[in-house]
């Protein structure tokens, strides 16, 4: 999954905050537990702090029992990716928003490649939608195909 490959950019800046060593993969199971319960916030540059607040409230708002380790950030990680993409932002404009926005690197390459899986698994949606009769889902599916390949 995309979640996999981000790594957050500033994890060595936070493990100071925190005191502890904390893993540089956004999405980590560790990382989530410790920027939720772990870390002063007061011991965080404003630009930082703004990264992080943007990263929770993006990613991380759901009301799962699970949460954060739901597997709910991750999907709306990968969302996330697909709707800035139908948007019109390329792999590059993707990779340095994610960046600025929420300190998330990931390589452009990662992005497009995700991407094109994401196109091949609307192809098979929509053409077993289309054997089965549902009209509904493969226009969406072909919708989703179009945005995101324009």
């Amino acid at each position: 999954m995309i979640s996999d490959k981000a790594r957050f950019r500033a994890a060595r800046r936070l493990e100071r905050a925190a005191g502890f060593r904390l893993p540089d993969k956004a999405f980590s199971g560790g990382f989530l537990e410790a920027v939720g319960t772990a870390i002063n916030y007061e011991h965080l540059d404003r630009a930082l702090r703004t990264q992080l607040l943007a990263f929770f409230e993006e990613f991380l708002g759901c009301t799962c029992k699970g949460s954060p380790l739901c597997g709910c950030p991750e999907r709306k990680f990968a969302e996330h990716i697909i709707e800035l993409r139908e948007l019109g932002l390329d792999h590059r404009q993707i990779s340095a928003h994610l960046l600025d926005e929420y300190g998330i690197d990931l390589y452009p390459a990662d992005i497009l490649s995700y991407l094109e899986d994401s196109v091949h698994m609307l192809e098979a949606i929509r053409d077993i939608a289309e054997l089965q009769g549902r009209e509904k889902l493969a226009e969406n599916a072909y919708d989703h195909i179009r945005k995101i390949e324009h």
